[in-house]
């Protein structure tokens, strides 16, 4: 009988759902030898008491052992404790500020929100029920208050504003970041912060929204968290406990610079900017072969985004090869190589670009212009009026769950 069964049959939930997740994601994890567990007896009583929280687990993912901390490590009543004392400024109103800011507020923590008055973050924060001079304030009288201060203003916006938040950051306190790149690429930004404080990171691995709405289903969301600065000597706590505490799940230990180099990459690569050129692509040669625009779109995106990459998502690519048909998977198996070959030089000069500067200059360089919001616009509208997206407006419409409604 494998370890797997017995600790699943003698623990509790918790570390039942654990070793589902770990058989799901296919980790290869020794719980012996990582989480040092002799006896099943010894393990329930040290790591499962009420007053014993367990700390950190070292999992193994191919060979490189890797630190991952879960929201159990930090139950409701023990982060709300660890923070009774502080009151958590949130800086910035976007979709970070707004997921992290309500979801930290829902778990009892004294958040205040620091946006510019009369501005529109000032008015969608007065919609979600932050009360000016109660937990709503201007950025400046924000950071006065704040003993922990998030900064979730955009990378352009935390430049500029850098010179009103050192004035603030004064002996401990802790300034925190959703994102590497400010501290980074600190000859850009000239964000360098003082050094008698904690400097942390976390950084959830997708948009406020997105956190937001897994927490009030009762789940949460993959974060990256690191620490820069540790003045106190107990910055990593205060990083994991605010990590859960704003709706993390799971907690993946990493630095400032693998971060922002890995973050640059994906928004510019597989997550947005590679997807939309290979839907394109792939789309215009439909349309110029011949195919209607709802045929051309349905093969290019519906099913790839509705029936595909959940699948994908939940099961991981080798289960999604065996469960298609035998000439999709005939089809995939060939084809993946060209795309490979093909692609593999593109990502080699965009993490160039990410590592040498040249996309933070141009990021800092574009979102500072004056014209920001035209040019802006200009470039959203070139893709929101493009054949494909107007036809995925029309097809959406046509969804089961949108006709039932």
């Amino acid at each position: 009988m494998n370890s797997s069964f017995i600790l699943t049959r003698s623990f509790p939930h918790t570390l039942k759902a654990f070793l589902q997740f770990s058989r799901m994601r296919n980790f290869s994890t020794s719980l012996s030898s990582e989480i040092k567990i002799p006896t099943v007896k010894h393990a329930v009583s040290k790591y499962f008491l009420p007053q014993q929280i367990r700390k950190i687990q070292t999992l193994d993912f191919c060979g490189v052992k890797e630190k991952v901390y879960e929201s159990s490590d930090w139950p409701k009543e023990k982060y709300q404790k660890f923070f009774k004392n502080d009151t958590i400024a949130m800086i910035g109103y976007g979709s970070q500020g707004n997921g992290q800011s309500l979801n930290a507020r829902d778990n009892g923590l004294n958040v205040i929100v620091g946006v510019r008055e009369g501005g529109n973050s000032w008015n969608k924060a007065l919609k979600d029920g932050w009360q000016p001079g109660k937990d709503l304030f201007s950025i400046n009288d924000a950071l006065e208050r704040g003993t922990i201060i998030n900064n979730l203003l955009s990378d352009a916006a935390q430049k500029e504003l850098w010179p009103q938040f050192i004035k603030h950051l004064t002996k401990g306190k802790t300034l925190c970041f959703c994102h590497g790149f400010s501290i980074v690429y600190k000859e850009y930004t000239n964000v360098i912060p003082p050094t008698d404080i904690d400097v942390i990171m976390v950084a959830p691995k997708g948009s406020g929204k997105t956190l937001r709405s897994l927490f009030l289903d009762g789940r949460g969301m993959n974060s990256s968290v690191a620490i820069f600065q540790d003045i106190s000597g107990d910055a990593i706590d205060k990083a994991v406990a605010f990590g859960v505490a704003i709706g993390s799940a799971y907690l993946y230990e990493t630095t400032f610079q693998r971060e922002v180099f890995a973050d640059l990459v994906g928004e510019r690569g597989v997550l947005l900017g590679a997807i939309q050129g290979l839907f394109l692509a792939q789309y215009e040669v439909l349309r110029a072969r011949g195919h209607p625009p709802s045929e051309a779109f349905n093969e290019t995106v519906e099913e790839a985004t509705q029936s595909l990459y959940p699948l994908i998502g939940q099961n991981g690519m080798d289960w999604m090869y065996d469960a298609c048909s035998t000439t999709a998977r005939r089809g995939a198996l060939d084809w993946y190589k060209h795309f490979y070959e093909a692609n593999k030089p593109v990502f080699e000069k965009l993490y160039s670009s990410v590592a040498d500067g040249s996309e933070t200059r141009r990021v800092l360089e574009k979102n500072s212009s004056p014209t920001y919001a035209e040019d802006l616009e200009e470039e959203l509208k070139e893709i929101r009026e493009s054949e494909i997206w107007r036809t995925g407006k029309v097809v959406r419409k046509l969804r089961p769950e949108k006709k039932s409604n």
